[in-house]
């Protein structure tokens, strides 16, 4: 039984359904009260010195963080999230995706103390949830701002690329944050990924046979009939046929003055 299986026999009980609802709704009622002038945008954002210094609620308000993008991107975001979410929670259950969620904001703020006077966000762990979704359905088509229709695949080729973009030329603070995402999507995948690969190899090493079995062997126009040896095999040798054998045989030059004449109605051919 796996580590995780263990775990929901023992905590399962108190694992949250609809978590991604929750998520949203909780990131709807902050952008409000931002909106209306209620609550400092800076109040829910993930800032470890602020954490150190005290405000360690800090460490769970940043999920309620709202994208900081324009009101139509936001609500297609959330629908986006609450689309794969509640998918990945029909498919591992419950408790899995609580850990999947939980985990990835874990190894964010984890990794945040290590550049802490700058700022994290919670849009890498939307992205662990967007990158898993479309591991397990690769061939979705989502229709961006419900017009475009995209294979998701393609998007999650995209994020990788991005990804990666970060990483390279991004501040440590972003590294860390891809890393995290990076790490969470591994744990959950990476034995997958690793036997999916060792699956595909074989494959390919079987169809390289059969292709190598099915493919016609050149067929030789002179064998020598003693010892086998064609100009296929020995290009560099000139065989000859035997004027004193019956019918058309053909000998190595090894073997062209060395066999016993086949009887029978002498054949045409010179020895040369």
């Amino acid at each position: 039984m796996s580590l995780i299986s263990k775990a929901e026999r023992i905590f399962g009980r108190f694992s949250i359904p609809n978590l991604s609802l929750y998520l949203i709704a909780g990131q709807l009622a902050v952008f409000l009260a931002i909106q209306f002038g209620k609550l400092d945008p800076t109040a829910v954002l993930l800032v470890p010195r602020f954490v150190l210094s005290g405000q360690w609620w800090r460490m769970f308000a940043f999920l309620l963080n709202p994208p900081d993008q324009s009101i139509w991107f936001i609500g297609f975001a959330w629908w986006i999230f609450y689309l794969m979410g509640n998918a990945l929670e029909h498919f591992w259950g419950t408790f899995r995706y609580n850990v999947f969620i939980f985990l990835g904001s874990a190894l964010t703020v984890g990794l945040s103390f290590l550049t802490p006077d700058h700022s994290v966000s919670n849009a890498f762990i939307a992205g662990s949830v967007f990158l898993a979704f479309a591991h397990l359905n690769p061939d979705f088509e989502l229709s961006l701002y419900f017009i475009l229709p995209v294979k998701i695949k393609w998007l999650a080729l995209v994020t990788w690329v991005l990804y990666a973009l970060q990483f390279i030329f991004g501040s440590w603070a972003l590294r860390f944050q891809v890393i995290a995402s990076v790490g969470n999507f591994l744990i959950f995948f990476g034995e997958d990924i690793v036997l999916t690969a060792r699956y595909r190899r074989r494959q390919m090493i079987r169809t390289a046979k059969q292709i190598e079995d099915d493919d016609p062997k050149p067929q030789s126009r002179h064998r020598c009939r003693i010892c086998g040896k064609t100009e296929i095999t020995n290009p560099e040798m000139d065989f000859r046929y035997c004027s004193k054998c019956a019918g058309d045989e053909c000998y190595c030059p090894d073997h062209i003055r060395n066999h016993e004449h086949v009887q029978g109605s002498p054949g045409g051919g010179s020895q040369g």
